[in-house]
């Protein structure tokens, strides 16, 4: 079995108390001059969860795995995969568009 790292045994176990399908969680390590990459995988279903409002989640989740990476003297960054499917309800809408739209749906 693969040697599990402090770094990543902290994103699976943060990830799978967000997630409603924590057995679909997998992280992935890879370590190359750049330092290490870490690769997260979720179900469909939980990637709002795990991404959050405008990001914030996300972004949360990177700036803490940096913290951990810091102690161990490791440079790490996170890239979420996002599975077949896990489109928003408006793809390639630009901020014009949803404003217009929201405009249009005010007017009853």
């Amino acid at each position: 079995m693969a040697e599990v790292h402090q770094d990543q045994e902290f994103l699976e176990l943060l990830v799978k108390s967000l997630v409603d399908n924590p057995e679909d969680v997998k992280v992935d390590r890879k370590v190359d001059e750049m330092g290490v990459l870490i690769t997260l995988d979720v179900n469909p279903a939980d990637m709002g969860k795990i991404i959050g409002r405008q990001g914030n989640t996300a972004k949360a989740i990177r700036t803490l795995l940096r913290v951990v990476g810091m102690k161990n003297n490791a440079r790490v960054n996170l890239k979420i995969n996002e599975p077949e499917g896990a489109r928003s309800s408006q793809p390639n809408t630009t901020a014009s568009e949803s404003v217009d739209q929201a405009m249009q749906d005010l007017k009853l």
